[in-house]
């Protein structure tokens, strides 16, 4: 007995603990596990129409999300609003929740399966900031310098590990 309990506060015994607790509290800050069953819903309405001579909000181009690294289902839409200014609206969003999750519109083409996984921070993009939550409806402000002839791809982007979770290709309506 008085062998195990020598060795239990030895330095080594100790600087080793040390060690594993800051291993386990590192390996859960980085992974944050507890997403995985914690959803977060959000559903915001298209902005309203302010009052003007202008029309209602126009949808200017939309997309059909697919899962990439996460199973991913809901559609995209480009909407531009009576005042003129664009937002990126995410409709019946369903995702995984994650860490350091983010809306990019971007350059590079939607590929399927793991092909796709990783390509968007390749060219060009625009991050809009964090997901809001991992379903319901949302919205995301363009900036007035977004070009829709550039950026013609949507992603659910996880900057933690440099994947997406799921994208859409971005098609002009008609």
């Amino acid at each position: 007995m008085t062998r195990v309990r020598r060795l239990m506060t030895s330095p080594v015994a100790i600087g080793a603990l040390v060690l594993v607790l800051a291993a386990v509290g590192f390996g859960l800050y980085w992974f944050q596990p507890w997403k995985l069953w914690a959803d977060q819903t959000v559903n915001e309405a298209v902005p309203p129409a302010k009052p003007s001579r202008q029309a209602g909000p126009e949808t200017l181009a939309t997309g059909t999300l697919i899962s990439h690294e996460h199973a991913t289902t809901g559609t995209v839409r480009v909407v531009k609003l009576a005042d003129g200014s664009r937002i990126l609206r995410l409709e019946n969003l369903d995702t995984s929740n994650g860490p350091d999750l983010k809306v990019w519109v971007t350059d590079a083409p939607v590929r399927e399966g793991k092909a796709g996984w990783h390509v968007f921070d390749d060219g060009a993009y625009v991050s809009l900031g964090d997901l809001k939550g991992n379903k319901g409806d949302q919205n995301y402000e363009l900036p007035d310098a977004f070009d829709p002839n550039t950026y013609t791809s949507v992603t659910i982007w996880c900057d933690r590990f440099d994947v997406s979770f799921g994208a859409a290709t971005l098609t002009a309506a008609s």
